[in-house]
């Protein structure tokens, strides 16, 4: 077995350990930004011990920061900082599951983009998967207990849909610059790379949120600490969850890795039936079932 692949599987069980804490704290304790910053305030002091270890046994030496490496840095640092507050927000929409599955969008958004952007072609068939994706998300963004005589735009266009397809843009954005700044490093090995992109983006993101929660919402900060029991794990798991996302996408063709990294579903559908006793509608079923459909087929074309 290669490498790539269990790290890819560690990385999305973390990362659906990590939303299920931040589900907890969104409903019991703390605001979205709090929430989203206890992401961030207990995985920097990690990453930048991690970096500390590698390079403090003389094994690996600190690649030389650059401005690219600082840009791609930042801008994937606040894209992530942006999607995390709209999936934490997400989930006092919906529930765990179609929260999850809304932020998956983010393939079927990439692929959208990569036309836009870059002027690549999608296949006939690029086309349909995307119109598969498409049906599965009007049916997630349902509102759950809505009348049955709303306005088709009414059933499209709401809150939580709004959300999930927001953040899978944003989410998008932020793996392209995190690519972008282990690439720009121009030595060390993917283990040190990743840890070191991991380190400073997290350290970035630490001060950013705490100047917005500062001024924006006074108590947070002290509401985080204080809840440290849960937020140090919520740290913890985003830490682990983002290094194995790094170093998977320097081993392996990102393609690859995300198609993989879709396992986390099943981690998903488990945690919302076992832990937060929640039960998936069959339209929601249906919904979740098209748009991994969709999310499969674009990425076996790109």
């Amino acid at each position: 077995m290669e490498l790539w692949i269990p790290i890819t599987i560690f990385a999305a069980f973390a990362q659906n350990l990590r939303f299920m804490l931040q589900k907890h704290l969104k409903a019991t304790r703390l605001s979205t930004g709090g929430a989203t910053f206890s992401r961030f305030v207990f995985a920097a002091p990690l990453a930048v011990l991690l970096v500390i270890g590698l390079t403090g046994t003389g094994f690996r030496q600190l690649p030389e920061i650059n401005l690219s490496f600082a840009g791609f840095a930042m801008l994937g640092g606040v894209a992530q900082i942006l999607a995390t507050m709209l999936v934490v927000a997400l989930f006092a929409e919906r529930n765990f599951t179609v929260g999850v599955t809304l932020k998956k969008t983010e393939v079927m958004q990439t692929a959208i983009l990569s036309v836009i952007i870059l002027g690549e072609e999608i296949a006939t068939i690029g086309i349909f998967a995307i119109a598969v994706g498409l049906v599965g998300v009007v049916l997630l963004s349902d509102p759950p207990k809505g009348d049955v005589a709303l306005s088709w735009r009414a059933r499209l266009f709401n809150k939580a849909s709004g959300y999930g397809l927001a953040s899978g843009a944003l989410f998008g954005v932020s793996a392209i610059g995190y690519r972008g700044a282990s690439l720009a490093l121009m030595d060390g090995d993917f283990i040190i790379r990743a840890a070191l992109t991991l380190a400073f983006v997290t350290v970035f993101q630490t001060l950013l949120m705490m100047v917005w929660l500062y001024f924006r919402e006074i108590g947070q900060i002290t509401a985080v600490l204080k809840s440290w029991k849960v937020t140090a794990w919520v740290g913890l798991t985003g830490m682990l969850g983002s290094l194995g996302w790094f170093m998977a996408f320097t081993l392996q063709n990102a393609a690859y890795v995300k198609a993989l990294g879709q396992i986390e579903l099943v981690f998903t559908f488990l945690a919302s039936w076992l832990v937060f006793k929640e039960v998936s509608s069959s339209r929601e079923i249906a919904g979740i079932l098209l748009v991994v459909t969709s999310i499969l087929l674009l990425i076996l074309l790109l």
